[in-house]
């Protein structure tokens, strides 16, 4: 991306909390240089977004803020905010091929745009700092700023037009719509319906997995050696199921808390672990059905709390749903699992002082 430099009249007395046309002096000063860009969507891009999906440098993966020219903008071409996370940045270029453009990038720590909403990072006073910094008056000659529908929940536009003399119009969900929606400028209720399908659901997984894993490994060894491989089988089938089946399977299970989802899907994936200590005929009776016991505790807790990892990656869910969600289930997961452990431990002390 290279970068224009140009001189243009600034008014060195706009703050961000101004309109441009407050401001008073008129002297001639050199503003932020506008970067180009294009539609194209290379290798090294498509490499970035893998190593994204998968958890890899995951700080590394933004552009810097800023304001680029996408194909030949003029003054009157129009203005997309964006969030400085590369699929973010990525996707919203690509869709506009063969549009003249702006791109108000913020800074949003390379956070995607629906989630830096929910952080504040894609917000009002970063949307009027950045229309300052960048100089936008000066560039287009019109005051309006697309901003795509999942940024609205960071986005006050009486705020912006206060502030900046801008008016905000919020696009439609997905950037792919940009060229119909930019047509007649309305979104179609299609545009407007937020969707967590299948395709979406899946390209989560290798993150969470990945950054699980480790600790997922040290867990089954150590209870290879201290329970048994049927122990360490448990405990990888958990993880499984609360990064991998639980995105896959989340609209089929038949409760609407993630949480509660999750402790449905641990549960059923314990059953056979729990018929298998319940039937061994190394456990007597009592302990078999605590052996019975453990896996139905321990399981469904563990696939809960990884289910809630999900609760950031999908507008299904809100910052008070998500809150509420942690107050009412962590304690009882806990406490599931902090029985189970006991338990498991008493089996464990059993076996060692030959009582089973």
């Amino acid at each position: 991306m290279e970068n224009d430099v140009t001189t243009r009249s600034s008014c060195c007395s706009c703050t961000p909390q101004e309109n441009a046309s407050q401001c008073s002096c008129n002297t001639s000063a050199a503003v932020p240089a506008i970067r180009t860009t294009d539609s194209t969507i290379t290798a090294a891009n498509r490499l970035d977004h893998f190593l994204a999906r998968w958890g890899v440098r995951r700080g590394d993966h933004r552009v810097e803020p800023g304001l680029y020219r996408l194909g030949n903008a003029t003054p009157e071409s129009p203005v997309f905010a964006s969030a400085n996370y590369t699929l973010s940045f990525d996707a919203l270029r690509s869709a506009l091929a063969g549009v003249d453009a702006y791109i108000l990038v913020l800074d949003t720590k390379g956070i995607n745009v629906w989630c830096a909403a929910g952080k504040g990072t894609f917000g009002t006073e970063e949307l009027v700092r950045r229309i300052a910094l960048t100089g936008l008056p000066f560039v287009v000659s019109h005051k309006k700023i697309i901003v795509p529908q999942l940024g609205a929940p960071g986005i006050s536009w009486p705020d912006v037009l206060r502030k900046t003399g801008f008016m905000v119009e919020y696009g439609p969900v997905r950037a792919r719509d940009l060229p119909e929606y930019l047509k007649t400028h309305t979104a179609s209720a299609a545009m407007r319906r937020v969707e967590f399908p299948l395709r979406d659901r899946v390209v989560l997984i290798p993150v969470e997995l990945v950054h699980v894993t480790p600790a997922a490994i040290i867990c089954a060894v150590a209870l290879w050696f201290l329970a048994g491989p049927v122990a360490a089988i448990a405990a990888i089938t958990a993880v499984v199921a609360g990064t991998v089946l639980f995105p896959i399977f989340l609209p089929f299970i038949p409760t609407q808390d993630f949480s509660t989802k999750g402790l449905v899907l641990g549960g059923v994936v314990a059953v056979p672990f729990a018929v298998a200590f319940y039937s061994s005929p190394a456990l007597p009776g009592w302990a078999a059905t605590a052996g019975a016991l453990t896996p139905l505790l321990i399981m469904p807790a563990v696939t809960a709390y990884l289910a809630l990892n999900f609760t950031g990656s999908t507008t299904f869910t809100s910052r008070t749903g998500v809150r509420k969600e942690i107050f009412r289930y962590v304690p009882v997961m806990a406490l599931m699992a902090g029985t189970g452990i006991v338990l498991g431990i008493v089996l464990g002390a059993g076996r060692l002082m030959g009582v089973i």
